[in-house]
Protein backbone atom coordinates (compact mmCIF):
# COMPACT_ATOMS: atom_id res chain seq x y z
CA UNK A 1 0.00 0.00 0.00
CA UNK A 2 1.19 3.52 -0.75
CA UNK A 3 2.87 4.90 2.35
CA UNK A 4 1.94 8.47 1.53
CA UNK A 5 -1.72 7.67 1.83
CA UNK A 6 -1.25 6.03 5.15
CA UNK A 7 -2.21 8.32 7.98
CA UNK A 8 -1.23 7.56 11.54
CA UNK A 9 -4.18 6.82 13.71
CA UNK A 10 -4.52 9.35 16.51
CA UNK A 11 -4.00 8.12 20.02
CA UNK A 12 -7.37 8.03 21.73
CA UNK A 13 -9.04 6.55 24.75
CA UNK A 14 -11.30 3.60 24.06
CA UNK A 15 -15.01 4.35 24.02
CA UNK A 16 -15.43 1.32 26.25
CA UNK A 17 -13.55 2.92 29.12
CA UNK A 18 -15.16 6.28 28.56
CA UNK A 19 -18.62 4.74 28.93
CA UNK A 20 -17.49 2.68 31.92
CA UNK A 21 -16.03 5.80 33.57
CA UNK A 22 -19.21 7.75 32.85
CA UNK A 23 -21.32 4.97 34.33
CA UNK A 24 -19.08 4.81 37.41
CA UNK A 25 -19.20 8.59 37.84
CA UNK A 26 -22.98 8.55 37.47
CA UNK A 27 -23.27 5.75 40.03
CA UNK A 28 -21.04 7.70 42.43
CA UNK A 29 -23.16 10.83 42.03
CA UNK A 30 -26.39 8.88 42.57
CA UNK A 31 -24.98 7.07 45.61
CA UNK A 32 -23.70 10.35 47.07
CA UNK A 33 -27.02 12.12 46.47
CA UNK A 34 -29.01 9.26 47.98
CA UNK A 35 -26.62 9.06 50.95
CA UNK A 36 -26.88 12.79 51.63
CA UNK A 37 -30.68 12.76 51.37
CA UNK A 38 -30.98 9.74 53.65
CA UNK A 39 -28.59 11.29 56.16
CA UNK A 40 -30.46 14.62 56.23
CA UNK A 41 -33.88 12.95 56.46
CA UNK A 42 -32.75 10.60 59.22
CA UNK A 43 -31.10 13.41 61.20
CA UNK A 44 -34.26 15.50 60.96
CA UNK A 45 -36.38 12.52 61.94
CA UNK A 46 -34.17 11.89 65.00
CA UNK A 47 -34.58 15.53 66.05
CA UNK A 48 -38.34 15.54 65.51
CA UNK A 49 -38.85 12.32 67.46
CA UNK A 50 -36.64 13.64 70.30
CA UNK A 51 -38.66 16.88 70.43
CA UNK A 52 -41.93 14.90 70.59
CA UNK A 53 -40.58 12.73 73.42
CA UNK A 54 -39.37 15.79 75.35
CA UNK A 55 -42.71 17.57 74.80
CA UNK A 56 -44.67 14.59 76.14
CA UNK A 57 -42.22 14.10 79.01
CA UNK A 58 -42.72 17.73 80.16
CA UNK A 59 -46.48 17.27 80.08
CA UNK A 60 -46.27 14.16 82.30
CA UNK A 61 -43.68 15.71 84.65
CA UNK A 62 -45.78 18.90 85.04
CA UNK A 63 -48.83 16.83 85.91
CA UNK A 64 -46.89 14.93 88.59
CA UNK A 65 -45.32 18.11 89.94
CA UNK A 66 -48.66 19.93 90.25
CA UNK A 67 -50.32 16.96 91.94
CA UNK A 68 -47.55 15.84 94.28
CA UNK A 69 -45.03 18.67 94.30
CA UNK A 70 -42.26 16.22 93.38
CA UNK A 71 -40.18 15.97 90.24
CA UNK A 72 -40.60 12.96 88.00
CA UNK A 73 -37.56 11.06 86.82
CA UNK A 74 -35.58 13.22 84.37
CA UNK A 75 -37.36 16.48 85.21
CA UNK A 76 -35.44 19.48 86.56
CA UNK A 77 -36.27 22.98 87.81
CA UNK A 78 -34.27 25.79 86.23
CA UNK A 79 -31.28 23.57 85.27
CA UNK A 80 -28.01 25.36 84.49
CA UNK A 81 -27.69 23.69 81.06
CA UNK A 82 -31.10 24.94 79.92
CA UNK A 83 -30.80 26.88 76.64
CA UNK A 84 -31.27 30.63 76.96
CA UNK A 85 -34.43 30.71 74.84
CA UNK A 86 -36.18 28.47 77.39
CA UNK A 87 -35.07 30.22 80.61
CA UNK A 88 -37.65 32.98 80.51
CA UNK A 89 -40.69 31.81 78.55
CA UNK A 90 -43.25 34.57 78.00
CA UNK A 91 -46.24 32.32 78.64
CA UNK A 92 -47.14 29.12 80.40
CA UNK A 93 -47.08 26.92 77.28
CA UNK A 94 -44.61 24.12 76.59
CA UNK A 95 -41.63 24.96 74.38
CA UNK A 96 -38.77 22.93 72.88
CA UNK A 97 -35.23 23.84 71.84
CA UNK A 98 -32.27 22.02 70.25
CA UNK A 99 -28.94 22.00 72.09
CA UNK A 100 -26.01 20.93 69.90
CA UNK A 101 -23.44 20.74 72.72
CA UNK A 102 -21.76 17.37 73.28
CA UNK A 103 -20.23 16.45 76.64
CA UNK A 104 -18.88 12.92 76.66
CA UNK A 105 -21.77 10.58 75.80
CA UNK A 106 -24.32 13.32 76.39
CA UNK A 107 -25.56 15.38 73.50
CA UNK A 108 -26.72 16.66 71.21
CA UNK A 109 -29.97 17.10 73.13
CA UNK A 110 -33.52 18.38 72.75
CA UNK A 111 -35.00 20.34 75.69
CA UNK A 112 -38.65 20.89 76.55
CA UNK A 113 -39.66 23.42 79.27
CA UNK A 114 -42.78 24.98 80.85
CA UNK A 115 -43.35 27.40 83.74
CA UNK A 116 -44.79 25.73 86.84
CA UNK A 117 -47.04 28.71 87.57
CA UNK A 118 -47.43 32.36 86.60
CA UNK A 119 -44.74 34.83 85.51
CA UNK A 120 -41.50 34.52 87.48
CA UNK A 121 -42.27 30.96 88.60
CA UNK A 122 -39.63 28.21 88.20
CA UNK A 123 -39.25 26.51 84.82
CA UNK A 124 -39.65 22.74 84.71
CA UNK A 125 -37.45 21.21 81.99
CA UNK A 126 -36.84 17.76 80.52
CA UNK A 127 -33.78 16.83 78.46
CA UNK A 128 -33.78 14.09 75.78
CA UNK A 129 -30.32 12.87 74.73
CA UNK A 130 -30.03 12.07 70.96
CA UNK A 131 -26.47 10.69 71.26
CA UNK A 132 -27.46 7.02 70.80
CA UNK A 133 -29.61 7.90 67.82
CA UNK A 134 -26.72 9.95 66.35
CA UNK A 135 -24.43 6.96 66.77
CA UNK A 136 -26.94 4.87 64.87
CA UNK A 137 -26.95 7.57 62.16
CA UNK A 138 -23.17 7.33 61.82
CA UNK A 139 -23.43 3.56 61.50
CA UNK A 140 -26.08 4.06 58.81
CA UNK A 141 -23.72 6.40 56.93
CA UNK A 142 -20.91 3.85 57.05
CA UNK A 143 -23.24 1.07 55.93
CA UNK A 144 -24.52 3.11 53.00
CA UNK A 145 -20.95 4.04 51.99
CA UNK A 146 -19.83 0.43 52.01
CA UNK A 147 -22.97 -0.67 50.14
CA UNK A 148 -22.39 2.06 47.53
CA UNK A 149 -18.78 0.98 47.01
CA UNK A 150 -19.82 -2.66 46.66
CA UNK A 151 -22.54 -1.70 44.16
CA UNK A 152 -20.04 0.44 42.24
CA UNK A 153 -17.51 -2.40 42.15
CA UNK A 154 -20.20 -4.69 40.73
CA UNK A 155 -21.63 -2.12 38.31
CA UNK A 156 -18.33 -0.94 36.81
CA UNK A 157 -17.39 -4.32 35.23
CA UNK A 158 -20.94 -4.71 33.92
CA UNK A 159 -20.77 -1.22 32.42
CA UNK A 160 -17.37 -1.99 30.92
CA UNK A 161 -18.68 -5.24 29.43
CA UNK A 162 -21.74 -3.56 27.93
CA UNK A 163 -19.61 -0.71 26.61
CA UNK A 164 -17.19 -3.25 25.17
CA UNK A 165 -20.00 -4.82 23.15
CA UNK A 166 -20.91 -1.40 21.78
CA UNK A 167 -17.26 -0.50 21.12
CA UNK A 168 -16.69 -3.75 19.20
CA UNK A 169 -19.65 -3.03 16.97
CA UNK A 170 -18.43 0.51 16.33
CA UNK A 171 -14.88 -0.75 15.72
CA UNK A 172 -16.23 -3.19 13.15
CA UNK A 173 -17.90 -0.31 11.31
CA UNK A 174 -14.70 1.76 11.59
CA UNK A 175 -12.56 -1.06 10.19
CA UNK A 176 -14.95 -1.47 7.27
CA UNK A 177 -14.77 2.26 6.52
CA UNK A 178 -10.95 2.12 6.72
CA UNK A 179 -10.83 -0.80 4.28
CA UNK A 180 -13.08 1.07 1.86
CA UNK A 181 -10.84 4.14 2.19
CA UNK A 182 -7.82 1.94 1.41
CA UNK A 183 -9.44 0.77 -1.83
CA UNK A 184 -11.23 -2.45 -0.82
CA UNK A 185 -14.57 -1.80 -2.49
CA UNK A 186 -15.92 -5.21 -1.45
CA UNK A 187 -15.58 -4.48 2.29
CA UNK A 188 -18.93 -4.57 4.10
CA UNK A 189 -19.96 -4.49 7.74
CA UNK A 190 -22.83 -6.90 7.21
CA UNK A 191 -25.76 -7.39 9.56
CA UNK A 192 -25.21 -6.31 13.15
CA UNK A 193 -27.06 -7.21 16.31
CA UNK A 194 -29.70 -4.84 17.58
CA UNK A 195 -31.82 -2.14 16.03
CA UNK A 196 -30.08 0.89 17.45
CA UNK A 197 -28.01 3.75 16.09
CA UNK A 198 -24.95 1.53 15.59
CA UNK A 199 -26.90 -0.81 13.32
CA UNK A 200 -28.16 2.23 11.42
CA UNK A 201 -24.59 3.55 10.99
CA UNK A 202 -23.40 0.13 9.79
CA UNK A 203 -26.21 -0.08 7.24
CA UNK A 204 -25.44 3.46 6.04
CA UNK A 205 -21.74 2.65 5.61
CA UNK A 206 -22.63 -0.45 3.58
CA UNK A 207 -24.99 1.58 1.38
CA UNK A 208 -22.26 4.19 0.92
CA UNK A 209 -19.80 1.44 -0.04
CA UNK A 210 -22.27 0.01 -2.57
CA UNK A 211 -22.81 3.41 -4.15
CA UNK A 212 -19.12 4.26 -4.16
CA UNK A 213 -18.24 0.85 -5.59
CA UNK A 214 -20.73 1.26 -8.44
CA UNK A 215 -19.38 4.69 -9.29
CA UNK A 216 -15.74 3.63 -9.19
CA UNK A 217 -16.41 0.49 -11.22
CA UNK A 218 -18.27 2.60 -13.77
CA UNK A 219 -15.32 5.01 -13.90
CA UNK A 220 -12.81 2.18 -14.28
CA UNK A 221 -14.89 0.48 -16.95
CA UNK A 222 -15.17 3.77 -18.82
CA UNK A 223 -11.40 4.30 -18.59
CA UNK A 224 -10.68 0.78 -19.82
CA UNK A 225 -13.18 1.08 -22.67
CA UNK A 226 -11.82 4.44 -23.78
CA UNK A 227 -8.22 3.21 -23.68
CA UNK A 228 -9.12 0.04 -25.57
CA UNK A 229 -11.07 1.90 -28.22
CA UNK A 230 -8.30 4.48 -28.68
CA UNK A 231 -5.52 1.94 -29.00
CA UNK A 232 -6.27 0.99 -32.60
CA UNK A 233 -6.85 4.49 -34.03
CA UNK A 234 -3.76 5.80 -32.22
CA UNK A 235 -1.70 2.98 -33.71
CA UNK A 236 -3.07 3.85 -37.13
CA UNK A 237 -2.34 7.51 -36.53
CA UNK A 238 1.27 6.67 -35.63
CA UNK A 239 1.61 4.62 -38.83
CA UNK A 240 0.16 7.49 -40.83
CA UNK A 241 2.66 9.91 -39.33
CA UNK A 242 5.46 7.68 -40.60
CA UNK A 243 4.25 8.40 -44.15
CA UNK A 244 4.70 12.16 -43.78
CA UNK A 245 7.74 13.75 -45.41
CA UNK A 246 10.59 14.45 -43.02
CA UNK A 247 10.58 17.84 -41.43
CA UNK A 248 9.78 19.84 -38.33
CA UNK A 249 6.06 19.23 -38.68
CA UNK A 250 6.56 15.47 -38.96
CA UNK A 251 8.77 15.42 -35.86
CA UNK A 252 6.24 17.43 -33.86
CA UNK A 253 3.33 15.24 -34.91
CA UNK A 254 5.32 12.08 -34.23
CA UNK A 255 6.19 13.27 -30.68
CA UNK A 256 2.56 14.18 -29.94
CA UNK A 257 1.23 10.89 -31.28
CA UNK A 258 3.77 8.95 -29.24
CA UNK A 259 2.71 10.88 -26.14
CA UNK A 260 -0.88 9.99 -26.90
CA UNK A 261 0.04 6.34 -27.37
CA UNK A 262 1.91 6.38 -24.03
CA UNK A 263 -1.18 7.83 -22.35
CA UNK A 264 -3.39 5.11 -23.83
CA UNK A 265 -0.94 2.39 -22.72
CA UNK A 266 -0.88 3.85 -19.20
CA UNK A 267 -4.67 3.86 -19.06
CA UNK A 268 -4.77 0.23 -20.19
CA UNK A 269 -2.22 -0.71 -17.53
CA UNK A 270 -4.22 1.06 -14.83
CA UNK A 271 -7.41 -0.64 -15.95
CA UNK A 272 -5.71 -4.05 -15.74
CA UNK A 273 -4.41 -3.24 -12.27
CA UNK A 274 -7.86 -2.10 -11.16
CA UNK A 275 -9.46 -5.25 -12.52
CA UNK A 276 -6.91 -7.50 -10.77
CA UNK A 277 -5.96 -9.07 -14.08
CA UNK A 278 -2.21 -8.66 -13.52
CA UNK A 279 -0.11 -11.40 -11.90
CA UNK A 280 3.60 -11.01 -11.11
CA UNK A 281 6.13 -13.38 -12.65
CA UNK A 282 8.76 -13.66 -9.95
CA UNK A 283 12.41 -14.49 -10.43
CA UNK A 284 15.57 -14.01 -8.40
CA UNK A 285 17.41 -11.06 -9.88
CA UNK A 286 20.22 -8.71 -8.79
CA UNK A 287 18.45 -5.65 -7.45
CA UNK A 288 21.24 -3.19 -8.23
CA UNK A 289 21.52 -4.32 -11.84
CA UNK A 290 17.76 -4.17 -12.41
CA UNK A 291 17.54 -0.67 -10.95
CA UNK A 292 20.54 0.52 -12.99
CA UNK A 293 18.99 -0.90 -16.17
CA UNK A 294 15.65 0.77 -15.42
CA UNK A 295 17.33 4.13 -14.88
CA UNK A 296 19.39 3.74 -18.06
CA UNK A 297 16.26 3.06 -20.13
CA UNK A 298 14.77 6.41 -19.12
CA UNK A 299 17.64 8.18 -20.89
CA UNK A 300 17.73 10.81 -18.14
CA UNK A 301 20.86 11.91 -16.28
CA UNK A 302 20.45 10.20 -12.93
CA UNK A 303 23.03 9.20 -10.33
CA UNK A 304 22.69 5.58 -9.17
CA UNK A 305 24.34 4.52 -5.91
CA UNK A 306 24.31 0.84 -4.92
CA UNK A 307 25.40 0.31 -1.31
CA UNK A 308 27.61 -2.77 -0.82
CA UNK A 309 26.39 -5.64 1.32
CA UNK A 310 28.15 -6.46 4.59
CA UNK A 311 29.20 -9.85 3.20
CA UNK A 312 30.78 -8.12 0.19
CA UNK A 313 32.82 -5.87 2.46
CA UNK A 314 33.95 -8.86 4.48
CA UNK A 315 34.91 -10.83 1.37
CA UNK A 316 36.84 -7.84 0.03
CA UNK A 317 38.70 -7.38 3.33
CA UNK A 318 39.77 -11.00 3.86
CA UNK A 319 42.13 -11.19 0.80
CA UNK A 320 43.81 -7.95 1.87
CA UNK A 321 44.41 -9.33 5.36
CA UNK A 322 45.80 -12.57 3.87
CA UNK A 323 48.17 -10.66 1.59
CA UNK A 324 49.43 -8.56 4.55
CA UNK A 325 49.97 -11.73 6.59
CA UNK A 326 51.96 -13.36 3.80
CA UNK A 327 54.13 -10.24 3.34
CA UNK A 328 54.89 -10.09 7.06
CA UNK A 329 55.85 -13.79 7.20
CA UNK A 330 57.86 -13.71 3.98
CA UNK A 331 55.70 -16.42 2.42
CA UNK A 332 55.20 -15.96 -1.32
CA UNK A 333 51.60 -15.51 -2.30
CA UNK A 334 49.78 -18.51 -3.59
CA UNK A 335 49.08 -18.53 -7.31
CA UNK A 336 45.54 -17.70 -8.41
CA UNK A 337 43.56 -20.91 -8.64
CA UNK A 338 41.19 -19.42 -11.20
CA UNK A 339 41.01 -21.62 -14.30
CA UNK A 340 42.49 -20.21 -17.44
CA UNK A 341 39.51 -18.75 -19.19
CA UNK A 342 38.51 -15.44 -20.61
CA UNK A 343 35.06 -15.67 -18.98
CA UNK A 344 34.87 -14.15 -15.49
CA UNK A 345 33.13 -16.16 -12.76
CA UNK A 346 29.43 -15.56 -12.08
CA UNK A 347 28.55 -13.40 -9.12
CA UNK A 348 25.39 -12.17 -7.40
CA UNK A 349 27.00 -8.77 -7.07
CA UNK A 350 26.17 -6.50 -9.98
CA UNK A 351 28.83 -4.26 -11.48
CA UNK A 352 29.31 -1.17 -9.40
CA UNK A 353 27.48 -2.41 -6.31
CA UNK A 354 26.53 -5.26 -4.03
CA UNK A 355 22.85 -4.89 -3.14
CA UNK A 356 22.33 -8.64 -3.53
CA UNK A 357 19.48 -10.49 -5.15
CA UNK A 358 15.75 -10.31 -4.56
CA UNK A 359 12.86 -12.43 -5.68
CA UNK A 360 10.47 -10.20 -7.58
CA UNK A 361 9.03 -9.44 -11.00
CA UNK A 362 11.88 -7.59 -12.74
CA UNK A 363 9.63 -6.10 -15.44
CA UNK A 364 7.29 -4.54 -12.90
CA UNK A 365 10.20 -3.42 -10.73
CA UNK A 366 11.72 -1.65 -13.74
CA UNK A 367 8.36 -0.05 -14.42
CA UNK A 368 8.15 1.30 -10.86
CA UNK A 369 11.70 2.66 -10.81
CA UNK A 370 11.37 4.13 -14.30
CA UNK A 371 8.15 5.94 -13.40
CA UNK A 372 9.67 7.33 -10.20
CA UNK A 373 12.74 8.60 -12.04
CA UNK A 374 10.71 10.17 -14.85
CA UNK A 375 8.40 11.76 -12.29
CA UNK A 376 11.41 13.17 -10.40
CA UNK A 377 12.83 14.73 -13.56
CA UNK A 378 9.49 15.97 -14.86
CA UNK A 379 8.15 17.50 -11.65
CA UNK A 380 11.29 18.07 -9.57
CA UNK A 381 14.75 19.45 -10.20
CA UNK A 382 18.15 17.91 -10.70
CA UNK A 383 20.23 16.32 -9.40
CA UNK A 384 18.11 13.18 -9.18
CA UNK A 385 19.63 10.37 -7.13
CA UNK A 386 18.68 6.69 -6.93
CA UNK A 387 20.07 4.77 -3.95
CA UNK A 388 19.85 0.99 -3.58
CA UNK A 389 20.52 -0.48 -0.16
CA UNK A 390 19.43 -3.95 0.87
CA UNK A 391 15.85 -4.34 -0.37
CA UNK A 392 15.19 -0.61 -0.44
CA UNK A 393 15.26 1.72 -3.45
CA UNK A 394 15.15 5.48 -2.79
CA UNK A 395 14.53 8.03 -5.57
CA UNK A 396 15.11 11.65 -4.61
CA UNK A 397 15.01 14.93 -6.47
CA UNK A 398 15.80 18.47 -5.31
CA UNK A 399 12.66 20.24 -6.43
CA UNK A 400 9.70 21.69 -4.49
CA UNK A 401 8.69 18.29 -3.13
CA UNK A 402 5.38 16.47 -3.26
CA UNK A 403 2.29 18.64 -2.72
CA UNK A 404 0.45 18.28 0.58
CA UNK A 405 -2.67 16.97 -1.15
CA UNK A 406 -0.72 14.07 -2.69
CA UNK A 407 0.93 13.21 0.63
CA UNK A 408 -2.45 13.23 2.34
CA UNK A 409 -4.56 11.30 -0.18
CA UNK A 410 -1.96 9.46 -2.26
CA UNK A 411 -1.53 9.50 -6.05
CA UNK A 412 -4.69 10.01 -8.08
CA UNK A 413 -5.05 9.67 -11.83
CA UNK A 414 -5.24 12.92 -13.81
CA UNK A 415 -4.34 14.84 -10.65
CA UNK A 416 -0.80 16.22 -10.40
CA UNK A 417 -1.24 18.34 -7.27
CA UNK A 418 0.49 21.71 -7.01
CA UNK A 419 1.20 23.80 -10.10
CA UNK A 420 4.87 24.11 -9.22
CA UNK A 421 5.26 20.37 -9.78
CA UNK A 422 4.83 20.91 -13.50
CA UNK A 423 2.49 19.35 -16.05
CA UNK A 424 1.46 15.73 -16.43
CA UNK A 425 -1.45 13.32 -16.28
CA UNK A 426 -0.90 12.02 -12.76
CA UNK A 427 -0.64 8.43 -14.02
CA UNK A 428 3.03 7.68 -13.33
CA UNK A 429 2.77 7.54 -9.56
CA UNK A 430 -0.63 5.84 -9.80
CA UNK A 431 0.91 3.03 -11.86
CA UNK A 432 3.94 2.82 -9.57
CA UNK A 433 1.66 2.50 -6.55
CA UNK A 434 -0.46 -0.20 -8.20
CA UNK A 435 2.58 -2.19 -9.32
CA UNK A 436 4.15 -1.92 -5.86
CA UNK A 437 0.96 -3.20 -4.28
CA UNK A 438 0.93 -6.11 -6.76
CA UNK A 439 4.52 -7.02 -5.76
CA UNK A 440 3.67 -6.81 -2.06
CA UNK A 441 6.07 -3.88 -1.70
CA UNK A 442 5.62 -0.63 0.19
CA UNK A 443 5.91 2.68 -1.64
CA UNK A 444 6.25 5.67 0.66
CA UNK A 445 6.13 9.23 -0.65
CA UNK A 446 7.47 12.05 1.51
CA UNK A 447 9.45 15.27 1.41
CA UNK A 448 13.03 15.64 2.60
CA UNK A 449 13.65 18.06 5.49
CA UNK A 450 16.06 20.11 3.34
CA UNK A 451 13.74 20.10 0.31
CA UNK A 452 12.97 17.73 -2.51
CA UNK A 453 10.65 14.76 -3.03
CA UNK A 454 11.67 11.33 -1.73
CA UNK A 455 10.06 8.07 -2.94
CA UNK A 456 11.07 4.98 -0.97
CA UNK A 457 10.32 1.50 -2.32
CA UNK A 458 10.74 -1.39 0.15
CA UNK A 459 10.55 -4.84 -1.37
CA UNK A 460 9.21 -7.71 0.76
CA UNK A 461 11.53 -10.34 2.25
Amino acid sequence: MDGSARRARPVHTSLRWKIAALAAATACLVATAVGVLVHLWTAQDIRDRAAARAFNAVYSAMDVYRRTGTLADGAELDPDELPAELRHPADGDRHTAYDGRVEGNLGPSVWAAQRTGGPGSPVLAVRVNTGPDRYGLRRLDVTMTVASLVALAAAAPLAAYGAGLLARRLRRVSETAARISAGDLDARTGPTKGRDEVAEIAATVDLMADSLGRRLRTERRFTADVAHELRTPVGGLLAAVDLLPPGETEDLLRARVRDLRGLVEDLLEISRLDAGAEQPVRARVPLGAVVAEAVARTGLATEVVVAPRAVDVEQATDPEREADRQRDSGTPPEPDARPESDTPPESDTPPGGGAGTVETDPRRLERIVGNLVVNAHRHGRTPVQVTVEGRTVVVRDHGPGFPADLLLHGPRRFHTGAAERGSGHGLGLTIATGQARLLGAELRLENAPDGGAVATLRLPD
